[in-house]
C-alpha cells in the first residue's frame, strides 16, 4: 500500500473524520488514548491558519484516495530553541489502515517533507515501549532507535516509559526512494 500514500493539507471534511474517528479509544488505539477532549480547538485552529503554522501543523494521510488519518509535527528542543530545535511527529491512523504499511510511508513521507521545507536538521518521534507495530513502523521509515524515556507519558491512570527515534537530515536524502 505505501505506492498509493500521499499526504495533503488537511481540508473542511477530514475535520469530521477525524473528530469521528479519533475521539474514542476504540480509534486512536490503547497507546493514544488520552480521555476525552473538545475538538473545537482543532476547528479553531484550522479556521486561523489550516493547521499550517511556523510552529507545526498537520497534513491528511490518504491511501488509494482515501482520508485515512493524518500526520503532525511540533516544534521541540534540545537545548535553547534558538539552536536546538528539532520537530516531533505524530501519526494516527483509521483502524482499517493500520498494519499495511500505511504508517511506514506516511513517516517517511513527513520526515522528507520536513527536511525540503525547513531548516530542521532533525525529525523525532516516540511511541510507547509496547507499540511494537510502531516501532517497526519507525525503523522501516528510516528512523534509528535512540533510546528509552522512562516514565514519559502520563496515560490510563500511570505513567508509561516511551522510546525515542530520530532522522537525521544526512540519513534521508531528499532523492531516496519509499521503503516498502
Amino acid at each position: 500500500m505505501s505506492g498509493e500514500v500521499a499526504l495533503r493539507p488537511v481540508v473542511p471534511g477530514d475535520l469530521d473524520l477525524f473528530e469521528r474517528e479519533f475521539t474514542t479509544q476504540d480509534g486512536t488505539g490503547p497507546f493514544q488514548w488520552f480521555g476525552f477532549t473538545s475538538a473545537h480547538r482543532l476547528r479553531d485552529r484550522f479556521a486561523e491558519d489550516r493547521l499550517l503554522g511556523p510552529d507545526g501543523g498537520m497534513l491528511t494521510i490518504t491511501a488509494a484516495g482515501e482520508t485515512v488519518g493524518r500526520v503532525e509535527w511540533f516544534a521541540s528542543a534540545w537545548g535553547r530553541p534558538a539552536t536546538s530545535s528539532c520537530w516531533t511527529i505524530a501519526i494516527a491512523l483509521v483502524p482499517a489502515a493500520r498494519g499495511r504499511g500505511t504508517g511506514t510511508a506516511a513517516q517517511h513521507q513527513i520526515a522528507r517533507y520536513l527536511f525540503a521545507h525547513t531548516r530542521a536538521e532533525r525529525v523525532q518521534a516516540f511511541t510507547d515501549h509496547a507499540n511494537l507495530a510502531e516501532q517497526r513502523a519507525l525503523e522501516k521509515a528510516g528512523f534509528t532507535r535512540e533510546g528509552t524515556l522512562r516514565s514519559a507519558q502520563w496515560r490510563s491512570g500511570r505513567w508509561h516509559d516511551q522510546v525515542l527515534y530520530s532522522v537525521l537530515r544526512t540519513d534521508l536524502p531528499l532523492w531516496e526512494e519509499e521503503p516498502e
